[in-house]
């Protein structure tokens, strides 16, 4: 019960990495609201506080974004955790990358964590205490075939998250990012065809994908009180992906 009476929310809590981290902080405590553009309850007081608490949400729409924010506080007086999981992404040669997704891959991933990060972060502030963990991953870190606007949105990801750290620290709110490897959820097995895995998992040392309950274990660490020194760091949860190299054969 590492986050009992935390009152979190989590974007993208419908399905995939956001999920797994909403029903992981159930279990540990929390009541959450699993905030995603899938979702279509909105009266949050009346829903079984045991599991997460769906909202609809369309984290590109400053109003959407603010009447999740007012609902949480009104219905629960504060907010103490927010991790940012909701995004997209597609798999597109840059020369064939068109401006119309280009766009709507950064609205989402990187403009709609800004949005909802300061709206959040106002309310904490007022607090002097909040934990924020923004979802990246490791195509922002390193040049992924075919991840231009991807990659472009989580390395935009990693660098807001670090300056949010150092201009939310005066208040008390750590802001980490996790940044996952290959990971199976539905969004990767559209984006993943076998020839892309194969690739993955060859340049994996642990020799496979991880699985999105493995990325929640992560951000409950970053989310909790073992995690209170911890601001402005880049937590790889990807079987080893940043730190390979040459592999022997045979592994």
């Amino acid at each position: 019960m590492k986050l009992r009476d935390k009152i979190s929310i989590v974007t993208g809590g419908a399905s995939g990495i956001g999920r797994a981290i909403a029903e992981r902080f159930v279990t540990e405590g929390s009541i959450v609201v699993a905030a995603d553009i899938a979702s279509i309850e909105e009266d949050i007081g009346k829903v079984d506080r045991s599991h997460p608490i769906p909202h609809r949400l369309n984290i590109t729409d400053p109003a959407s974004v603010a009447n999740l924010v007012r609902n949480t506080v009104s219905e629960f007086g504060r907010i103490d955790i927010l991790v940012n999981s909701a995004g997209i992404g597609k798999d597109i040669p840059f020369l064939d990358h068109g401006l119309e997704d280009f766009d709507r891959i950064i609205a989402i991933n990187l403009r709609g964590t800004f949005l909802i990060g300061q709206a959040v972060a106002r309310h904490m502030a007022e607090r002097r205490y909040g934990r924020i963990i923004n979802i990246a991953s490791v195509s922002g870190q390193r040049g992924n075939s075919g991840r231009a606007a991807y990659g472009a949105s989580k390395g935009g990801v990693i660098a807001l998250s670090k300056v949010m750290a150092v201009d939310l620290a005066q208040y008390g709110i750590n802001v980490n990012i996790i940044s996952p490897g290959p990971v199976d959820t539905p969004l990767v097995a559209q984006m993943h065809t076998p020839q892309a895995r194969l690739s993955w998992t060859s340049l994996t040392p642990l020799n496979r994908y991880g699985t999105p309950a493995e990325i929640a274990g992560a951000a409950v660490f970053l989310a909790s009180d073992d995690a209170t020194y911890i601001t402005g760091h880049v937590l790889a949860v990807d079987g080893g992906f940043m730190a390979g190299g040459i592999r022997s054969h045979g592994n």
